[in-house]
């Protein structure tokens, strides 16, 4: 009688110690409400421009420059220049296109900027989710992954098969707002730093 109450006892024990490793760790109920805090004062930033600088790593080609991004709340205006100041690329998108036009002067349109700018620059840009993620925050699309810091700010994200990690920020526009940050994608891997957030101009004062 005494071996079989032994052996339940351990039994118990082991199941109870099992189970509190195999239970995730749980996000304390008070970062969370920073975080939420947070998310809620950058989303009143739903326009902005950003100058900055862009690496990107595609299939093992490389590509170094700078970008300038009018972002409206349905409209964009970017310009991606050589590291010597060069215009590449002008890209304008509307709710129903997007028009890329080339360093020849020449336009080609499409329905989305991801497959427009792989198409002619050799690498997606993720317009479709950096309009979030550039501001510190995850898109209405369902989360994989995210974690934050001590003052409620995204440090990881993983969402829309992207992996955004956030290195630093800066505080401007009212907020505090990524400076650094990196995509990546299976076969992509982005690199922004901002290096001046702005106020966007109206949509009318934009070449």
């Amino acid at each position: 009688m005494l071996l079989a109450v032994t052996r339940l006892i351990l039994t118990l024990a082991v199941l109870f110690v099992g189970g509190c490793v195999t239970q995730p760790p749980l996000q304390p109920s008070a970062d969370l409400a920073i975080h939420t805090a947070h998310l809620q004062k950058i989303a009143q930033i739903n326009t902005f421009d950003i100058q900055g600088r862009l690496a990107v790593n595609a299939n093992g080609k490389g590509y170094s420059g700078s970008i300038h991004w009018h972002h409206q709340e349905n409209t964009d205006s970017i310009d991606v220049y050589t590291p010597l100041g060069s215009k590449i690329a002008h890209i304008e998108k509307t709710a129903t296109q997007v028009t890329l036009t080339n360093a020849k002067g020449e336009q080609i349109t499409a329905q989305d900027v991801e497959s427009l700018t792989e198409k002619t620059l050799g690498w997606r840009l993720p317009l479709s989710g950096l309009n979030d993620w550039a501001v510190g925050r995850p898109t209405p699309a369902p989360i994989t992954h995210q974690s934050w810091d001590a003052m409620g700010r995204l440090t990881k994200l993983e969402q829309q098969e992207w992996q955004i990690t956030y290195l630093e920020y800066t505080d401007n526009l009212g907020a505090s707002l990524p400076q650094k940050i990196t995509l990546r994608h299976p076969t992509l891997l982005l690199k922004l730093v901002v290096e001046q957030w702005s106020p966007a101009p109206p949509s009318s004062t934009l070449n």
